[in-house]
């Protein structure tokens, strides 16, 4: 394994099957950025791009994510930032710093990003104001 200390970005519409190393791929469409690890283990992080997960910073033919990519469900656990295609190492984290990294970053998605409003959401709360309406009067 090599760890890679430079990435690129590449805007896509779609992210592709096979990734090559060194690259980061961007779908603004998608809002997902993808890339794969830079310690060289091969695994592809993905990181959707929003409020309560990942901002990518495009300046010129630079990308940044903020915050940091911490791969702790990989057996690599590796951590880095990627700074103006930059990849800046960080130290190891204990496991219970890990930890409540992890329940801040799950707090974030509930308060920050709102719940899926598709096709069975809407249907339920129909059929619940229709309930209401016949025990109202």
């Amino acid at each position: 394994m090599t760890r890679i200390d430079q990435i690129r970005p590449e805007f896509v519409e779609f992210i592709p099957e096979d990734l090559s190393s060194g690259v980061l791929y961007v779908s603004k469409r998608y809002s997902t950025a993808s890339h794969l690890c830079c310690c060289g283990c091969g695994l592809e992080v993905v990181t959707p791009l929003n409020p309560a997960k990942w901002r990518l910073v495009e300046s010129g033919h630079s990308a940044s994510l903020s915050p940091s990519v911490g791969n702790w469900s990989f057996p690599c656990r590796s951590h880095y930032w990627i700074t103006g295609n930059q990849v800046r190492w960080a130290a190891a984290m204990s496991a219970k710093k890990i930890a409540a990294v992890k329940a801040r970053d799950r707090r974030d998605v509930e308060v920050m990003v709102p719940p899926p409003r598709g096709l069975i959401a809407r249907f339920i709360d129909a059929v619940a104001a229709k309930i209401a309406g016949r025990f109202r009067g």
